[in-house]
């Protein structure tokens, strides 16, 4: 039997989260919400996810910042970024350090964006992470 993908969401906007979290789950996936990156980056799920999620601006790490730290730590995690305000340079810094897809809210949770990066963020291999 294969194991479910554990998809990680971090977004500081408890209602996205929320939802974010539950389309997830309706696509048969494992959804874990982190209210912020350094909340994310202390729990033990870093090391399980497949996928994560994130919000480009939050409070103290933004989703570029969370990025750039994961690939410190020797974590290679498709990441899918999600962001209120728009902007090409962001865009492209996200897209050229490895970033899956970069969305743009609101999102159409009803639509299959978020699933179609969903199925390209897991059909990648799965690069280094670090050992336990």
């Amino acid at each position: 039997m294969a194991e479910v993908p554990i998809i990680s969401i971090v977004d500081d906007d408890d209602l996205f989260r929320g939802a974010i979290e539950k389309l997830v789950k309706s696509l048969g996936l494992t959804g874990r919400a982190f209210a912020s990156a350094e909340s994310y980056l202390r729990s033990s799920w870093v090391k399980e996810t497949r996928c994560l999620i994130a919000d480009v601006q939050m409070p103290n790490m933004g989703g570029l910042e969370l990025q750039e730290r994961l690939s410190q730590l020797g974590f290679d995690i498709p990441i899918i970024f999600i962001t209120a305000y728009p902007n090409d340079v962001v865009r492209t810094k996200a897209m050229n350090a490895g970033a899956v897809c970069f969305l743009h809210k609101p999102l159409d949770l009803q639509g299959s964006r978020v699933a179609d990066c969903l199925q390209a963020a897991l059909s990648r291999p799965k690069g280094p992470s670090k050992a336990t």
